[in-house]
């Protein structure tokens, strides 16, 4: 399976675009987008069109720019799916998520990160491989070094040693796009803007 995994796009309707012809150009099965979708709710236009009108599967979290209400109306929109506190199974994969971040307008808790994750988990936890997808990056990361602003989640950091999945996909911390680090035996990658293509 190949997938295209990006965010931070910030409404920024030429990057997704940009991203929307990648992911056409690429033939990815694919595209997860991991939150920051919009600049603080004000450009929800043409963000998500570009992937479905080039025919692409589309699996989203918010992130702290938008709310959890905007994700669920984006998805409802364009009949894509929302994976905050959900799971979904594609081929032989599970994916499961939580948006929002620990700082921010649309701020949850350790705990309520932590629970998101479980609920989503859970049902997909007999599957051989698991993507966790998150806005937020985990806490004593490489990515937490670049920012002493956006701190890390420790429930994150928790949820990966918990549930163990393959890989995990985040966002939020821009200077620390691309970065890709192994904590434990998960794979951790900051997808960024510029998207990353995931061969699995």
């Amino acid at each position: 399976m190949k997938i295209l995994a990006a965010g931070d796009i910030h409404g920024d309707t030429i990057l997704a675009k940009k991203l929307a012809n990648r992911a056409k150009k690429e033939k990815v099965d694919l595209v997860i987008l991991c939150g920051d979708l919009t600049h603080f709710e004000k450009s929800t236009e043409n963000i998500i069109g570009p992937f479905v009108k080039n025919n692409k599967k589309v699996l989203i979290i918010p992130g702290n720019h938008e709310s959890f209400a905007t994700a669920d109306f984006l998805a409802e929109l364009y009949g894509i799916k929302n994976i905050h506190g959900y799971s979904i199974k594609y081929k032989d994969i599970g994916l499961f998520g939580c948006g929002g971040a620990n700082i921010g307008p649309n701020r949850l808790s350790e705990k309520e990160i932590f629970d998101t994750l479980k609920k989503g988990f859970n049902n997909i936890r007999n599957l051989n491989k698991k993507i966790m997808v998150t806005h937020v990056h985990p806490a004593h990361s490489k990515m937490s070094k670049f920012t002493s602003f956006f701190p890390g989640s420790k429930a994150l950091d928790k949820a990966i040693k918990t549930f163990r999945p393959n890989i995990l996909l985040c966002s939020h911390v821009h200077e620390a796009e691309g970065i890709e680090e192994k904590i434990g035996k998960t794979k951790v990658i900051n997808v960024g803007r510029k998207g990353k293509i995931i061969n699995l």
